[in-house]
């Protein structure tokens, strides 16, 4: 793989007539991120430029300790660049403030993790309902949107179960619905699948496919899941903090134990 430069458009080439060719509702330009461990610097981007089109399915991808959680992160609104910029809708995510930066967290973006991050003592729907009731939804709205969606994720008859009583797929879904409660633009999954058997993470991975095609979400997924990459419209991948290689889906020949482009290993993950 050859690296990408830094003054070229990562986002560059054609894309599948699927994905929309409007303009990007993410752009992560010279990120920079460099974490201080006592005396050592741990640099974990290293320039990143990056675009990313409404309507898009984007898996970032590469070995641990490339910088995938920091990338996500950042595009979040988690943790803030030392340098560079990231805009979401064209609006510096920087710049918000306090207040600014909650309102963006709770509207534009929903976040799936992968230890699912549930509050136990809470029902399916008290989960799903809880980020429209921060966001000022009322009691009755919250509990009718909780429960369709939920229904949309297959969990239409586990409303009232608890965390506990429900298996990790279907915590997973209540993830997906409790992310998608406030209708986000963006999805930002951090391995979505890693605490999920093969079938599960299949059926996991074709629900947020479905999210871009019916209704227009972005989703980026930070993973080591190769499931992950037949769903993709593009595969991003980091080596110590820069982006190595982006590769649209039909670049990738995916087979059974390998990965490859032209017959050689791309990105693998660990």
């Amino acid at each position: 793989m050859n690296e990408a430069s830094e003054s070229s458009d990562p986002s560059a080439g054609q894309r599948d007539d699927a994905v929309p060719l409007s303009g990007p509702v993410i752009r992560a330009l010279s990120v920079r991120k460099t974490y201080r461990l006592g005396a050592e610097s741990i640099h974990a981007l290293r320039g990143v430029d990056l675009s990313v089109a409404c309507g898009e399915y984007v898996s970032i991808m590469g070995p641990s300790g490339s910088g995938k959680s920091t990338l996500f992160n950042v595009i979040g609104g988690l943790d803030k660049p030392d340098d560079g910029q990231v805009f979401i809708d064209e609006v510096d995510v920087a710049a918000l403030d306090t207040f600014e930066l909650a309102w963006l967290r709770c509207h534009k973006i929903g976040y799936i993790f992968q230890t699912f991050n549930l509050i136990p003592v809470q029902s399916a729907l008290e989960n799903v309902m809880l980020p429209m009731l921060f966001g000022g939804t009322s009691d009755a709205d919250a509990q009718d949107r909780a429960a369709e969606l939920l229904k949309k994720v297959g969990l239409g008859d586990r409303l009232l179960n608890k965390p506990t009583q429900l298996s990790g797929g279907q915590q997973q879904r209540v993830a997906i619905a409790r992310a998608l409660a406030n209708d986000p633009a963006i999805i930002l999954a951090d391995e979505p699948t890693g605490n999920l058997d093969l079938a599960t993470g299949e059926q996991i991975i074709l629900i947020l496919k479905q999210l871009t095609e019916d209704s227009d979400v972005t989703v980026i997924s930070a993973t080591h899941d190769h499931k992950m990459l037949a769903a993709s419209h593009r595969v991003v991948y980091l080596t110590d903090g820069r982006i190595t290689n982006i590769l649209d889906r039909d670049q990738i020949d995916i087979q059974v134990g390998s990965i490859g482009t032209g017959g050689t290993l791309a990105g693998s993950a660990d």
